[in-house]
Parts: structure tokens; sequence; C-alpha cells
């Protein structure tokens, strides 16, 4: 189930001129596009089969006039206007480039407001295309630009989509934290009430992934309902089925049966908005009937709810998937939910995959253009990118890399909330290759490349990655997916140079006897490079907190690392590995600052931090990074 209540509102600016001049498409360019502005709007209210025709069309004519506006006055709620089409259309890819457009031209305008809006879809257009990172900071400046205009009701917007964001990323704790800064700002105006009900929901719905704080939860579920009243629009009824449908599961949660059963009738009476509505009715009634035991009756409704989700309603197939597996697990058919989490698995790969490349290659394209030369200008992207790669400089490298490293990052935010695992990976990878005798431009290499070896996790689905206890071994083969799937992914991003990260990607789980994982390579037909990562891996892992582990010394570490020694590690590599750890303590004394120096440079890490500090509130004794999933 989507978060309630994030979508941003954008207004173009249409008193330009009135509707019955618009037809006349006035010479004047800021004109045309204020009657390009009267189109979209009237396609947003009243959408009809030729609405992408229409769209289609306004976005290229907005782009024809754009060069002749270098103000870009007007630009930016026309492009959002498009954005916003392609988005509730279920074209998010489409919206991509477009609301990037509407960032550019409110900030040519320098119009404040314009911008906090256009960077809201923007924010909303990533989220929904899987590029989280790029989402965390166009929210970042998003509500800079509302706290600078004193804007209340623009703060709770930001921060109503912040905590969304944080909720994709299975940030639970943190998005409760987000959404609850809205109800502080609400509190202040009566006005702001609707946001009030919107925050109340979410924390509902982020309550559902977090232990122990079901009751938190509940409270904030009844908290909306009695908010919300009875529905009178399609979009209430939604938000009342929603509603209803979370405190099912909630409940369920708490073994309040009948009150769940309650919940869920209600959902069912309020689901005459649509497919959407009746998917999640269903999938209500369905865990409150295979919690009540009545397993055939139950399983057969989520099944129901799942196929509708697959065939009509797209944005709710994953969490209609999540739904059914929890079902099949309480029911205890342990292997028919093992072939709907190989579905899940599969749907999160390729969903995500696809998107998060399509952006990777149009950041590459685009850079790559930059680093072209004036008499290249006339030359094929294709046969510019041949004539480029073969000579980038160390920076240019770490630059066409810079987006699949913030992807590594947000893939290991369940087990480091500081982003700066992968860079200490990286720097002690890397100096272990330069001690073992590699060239210093594979040390460089290996750098950037180990900063992705775990770029795959972004594609395990949430339940495995965060769930506490052991894993089963159907779970625990999905999981080693990660380093299959990681590098097939970096292969099909195709940046040069960089080979080396698909084969740390592939086998840093592998161990010297034989007994890891792809491929069970053994001894040294064990890359070198990954044979490198998988030492400072481990060592990194071990020697920091993890949700289901302490700190351990460097000793200790140290001491686990040798008696792995011709098991899971390279012996004679090891040797060398037990002797550089010391060595470098010596010299640098804080280890953890010396091989994370790096983080400080990398924007998602910084955007992290900064939500870290306000997401801390008045609280003096949270530190940043407290939040814990």
């Amino acid at each position: 189930m989507s978060p309630l209540g994030n979508t941003p509102s954008v207004k173009t600016e249409s008193h330009l001129v009135d509707q019955a001049s618009s037809a006349a498409q006035p010479a004047d360019p800021a004109l045309q596009v204020a009657a390009i502005g009267l189109r979209l709007d009237e396609q947003l209210r009243k959408p009809t089969d030729a609405s992408a025709a229409v769209v289609d069309e306004a976005y290229q004519s907005l782009n024809q006039l754009a060069p002749l506006i270098p103000s870009g006055e007007g630009l930016s709620p026309a492009y959002a206007s498009v954005a916003h089409f392609y988005y509730l259309t279920a074209l998010p890819l489409c919206g991509v480039e477009p609301a990037r457009r509407a960032v550019e031209a409110a900030r040519a305008h320098g119009h404040l407001g314009q911008l906090r809006v256009a960077l809201s879809f923007q924010a909303l257009i990533c989220s929904e295309t899987a590029a989280l990172p790029a989402a965390h900071a166009a929210l970042q400046e998003a509500l800079d630009c509302a706290e600078r205009l004193a804007d209340l009701p623009a703060q709770c917007s930001v921060w109503n989509s912040i905590g969304a964001v944080l909720q994709l990323q299975s940030r639970s704790r943190e998005a409760v934290a987000a959404f609850e800064r809205v109800l502080e700002i609400a509190d202040s105006d009566a006005s702001l009430l609707r946001f009030r009900t919107a925050a109340l929901g979410n924390i509902a719905l982020a309550c559902t992934d977090i232990d122990g704080d079901v009751g938190h939860g509940i409270r904030a579920a009844h908290a909306a309902l009695a908010l919300v009243g009875e529905p009178k629009t399609a979009p209430q009824l939604q938000n009342r089925v929603s509603l209803e449908a979370i405190t099912t599961r909630l409940l369920i949660e708490v073994s309040q049966l009948d009150s769940a059963r309650m919940h869920a009738e209600a959902a069912t009476r309020y689901a005459t908005g649509g497919a959407r509505a009746e998917v999640m009715a269903k999938m209500a009634r369905g865990l409150v009937e295979v919690a009540s035991n009545k397993h055939d009756v139950g399983l057969t409704l989520l099944r129901q709810a799942l196929d509708t989700a697959r065939h009509t309603v797209k944005a709710l197939h994953m969490p209609a998937l999540q739904t059914v597996i929890k079902a099949y697990e309480m029911a205890g058919q342990l292997d028919v939910a093992s072939v709907y989490l190989e579905e899940l698995m599969r749907l999160n790969r390729e969903s995500k995959a696809a998107m998060l490349l399509e952006h990777h290659h149009k950041y590459v394209e685009a850079l790559l253009g930059k680093l072209g030369t004036a008499d290249e200008v006339e030359a094929t992207l294709n046969s510019k990118r041949s004539r480029l790669t073969t000579s980038l400089s160390q920076r240019d490298v770490h630059s066409l890399t810079r987006m699949l490293e913030e992807h590594a990052i947000a893939a290991e935010l369940h087990d480091d909330e500081t982003g700066a695992h992968c860079f200490r990976v990286g720097r002690l990878a890397s100096i272990l290759g330069r001690t073992i005798g590699l060239s210093e431009d594979v040390c460089f290499l290996i750098d950037l490349a180990a900063r992705l070896h775990d770029v795959g996790k972004l594609f395990v689905p949430d339940g495995i990655l965060l769930k506490p206890g052991k894993l089963t071994l159907d779970e625990r083969s999905i999981m080693q997916t990660h380093t299959t799937s990681g590098a097939d992914f970096l292969a099909k991003a195709n940046v040069p140079q960089m080979h080396i990260a698909e084969e740390i990607a592939r086998h840093h789980h592998e161990r010297w006897d034989g007994t890891g994982y792809p491929d069970r390579l053994a001894g040294s037909a064990i890359p070198i490079a990954a044979r490198v990562a998988a030492l400072s891996d481990v060592f990194d892992a071990l020697t920091h907190v993890r949700p289901y582990k302490r700190a351990w010394s460097v000793d200790e570490s140290l001491e686990e690392i040798r008696s792995l020694r011709g098991e899971a590690f390279d012996p004679e590599l090891t040797d060398i590995f037990l002797a550089l750890v010391p060595s470098l303590q010596r010299e640098h004394g804080d280890l953890d600052s010396f091989l994370a120096a790096e983080a400080s440079n990398s924007p998602f890490v910084a955007t992290r931090r900064q939500l870290a500090e306000k997401l801390k509130g008045r609280d003096p004794s949270v530190t940043a990074f407290d939040l814990r999933r």
C-alpha cells in the first residue's frame, strides 16, 4: 500500500492568458507556454483517451519554446504538469526528463516556490523509478525551499514525501520520525488538518514493518480514521480503504481478530472506487481469514487480489505478493510461500534493474557528452563513447561510477546507516592490493569497484534483507543471488574500465576451499580482486555494529580472520592482511576515519547526514543515525 497524501500539487501560470485566447497560440513564447499550461491543466482535470497524445505534443512544444525563454518564466509549472501526467498514468520513466526540466526552469526563473514544487515532483518520479538517492537529494533541497519561504503547508508536504521515500528504503523508524515532524507542524495551524490525517495514516503503515511498534501504529490508525470521517469522493474512498486495511494488518499482529475482521469488512464496504481499492480490501479480508484458521477462504481471496494486481493494478503487485507470502507462512505452507517468494524476487530484480539502468545510462550519456571536445559535437554518442573511454582519467572514471556508487550505498543502508561501509571496504582493498604489488591503476579501480560489491542487494526483497531471525534455506538461496544480480547489473551498466567491479560483485563470497558461492570457485581460480575485497569486507563487517551483532574489536576480528586462513581466505593474502591492519592502525590511529575519508565527498552520504540531523528534532540525547530499522 502506498503512503498517503504524497503527491505535490502544481499550478500552471494560466493567469497570463484566458481560456479563449489559448486556442489562438499567441506568438510570444511566454504566452505560448501559458496556453500549453492551460491545455495540460485540462488533461489533468479531465483525462480522455486522447490525453496521452495531447500531453506528448505539449511536451515537444515546450522543448521547442524553452530556448526562446532564457529566464525560464512559466516553463517549470508546465513541465511539472507533464511529469505529473506521466506519474498518474503509471509511466514514471517518461516523467524523468520533464521533471528535470521543471527543476532547471525554476532555477533559471529564480522562483523559490516553483522550485520547491518541481523538486517535489522530481523526488516523486525518482522514487517511483527506484532512484532513491536522487529522490533524497531533491527532497532535501525542497525542504530547504519550503523553510526559507516559511511555507507551513509546503513543509508538511515535503516531510510527508521524505517519510514516503524513507519507507521505500525500508527505513521505517526514520519514516515515522519524518511523519511525526508533519504532526508537529500541523499542530500549529488548524488549516493543516489534511496533512495531519495523512501523516497519521503513514505512521500506521510504517509501523506494520517495525517490531514492537504495533501499538503505536494502531493508535495512529485509529486517530486517522477518526479524522477522515465518511468519504464522499473517489480519492477519499480509496484512502479510507487503505486506512482500514492498514488497521486490519496491525490488529492481526496483536491477535485482536474480532476488531481486525470489523475493519476488513469496513474496507470491503468502502471498496467501490475501482480495482485498487478492491485489491486492498481483499488483502485485508484474506489475512483475517488466514489468521482465523480459515486458510482456504483466506488464501483464495489473496490469490484473487494478487491476480488483479498482476494484470490491472501494477503498483500493488509487489505488496500483494508480500501479503500472499506472509499468509502462506501463517498457514504453515512454506513450500508454496517459497514459490511466490521466487516471483517476488524476479519482479523486484527485473523492475528495479531496468529503471536503475535507464537512469544510469542517461547519466553516462550526459557525462560523456560533456567530456567530448568541440570537434566532436557532430559525432554520434556511440562514436564519442568509443573514442573517449580509451583515455579516461581516473577522475572521469570515478564520475561515471558516481550514480552506481550511490545505489551501492542505498543497498547497504539496512546494515550501515552511515553509508561509509562501502568506502572503507574499497579503500582497504586498494591498500591491500598495493601491498601485494598490484599496479597503481589497478588499485584505483579496485577502490571504486569494491564500493559496488553489494549493489545486488538492491534486488533482494526487503522481507529477506531485514528478517531479524535465521533465514530459511529458500530465503538464503535468494539472498545469495545478490552476487549474480549485482554482477549482471554492473555488466549492463557498461562502465568503461570497470569490468573488475563485475568480478568483485560476483565472486566476493567465494571461499578458498571451494565451498562459497555462486560458482564454488577454489584457490587461485577466484579473481585476485575478489579475494582482496572479501578480506576487507569481512573485516569491516566484523568491526562495526550490525542490527544482528555488536562491533568486534580489531584484535577479535583479526583472530577470526586468522582462523579462516586457508578455508575462506587465500592463506598468503591473509598473512599479509593480518600484518597490514595493525600497521595502518599505528600509522593513522583512527582507522575508520582514514578508510572512510572519501565518504565525505559523497553527495548521498552528505544528504543522509543532513536529513538525520533534521530528524533528531529537539532531543540532544539523540545522535545522527541513532534511528535504526
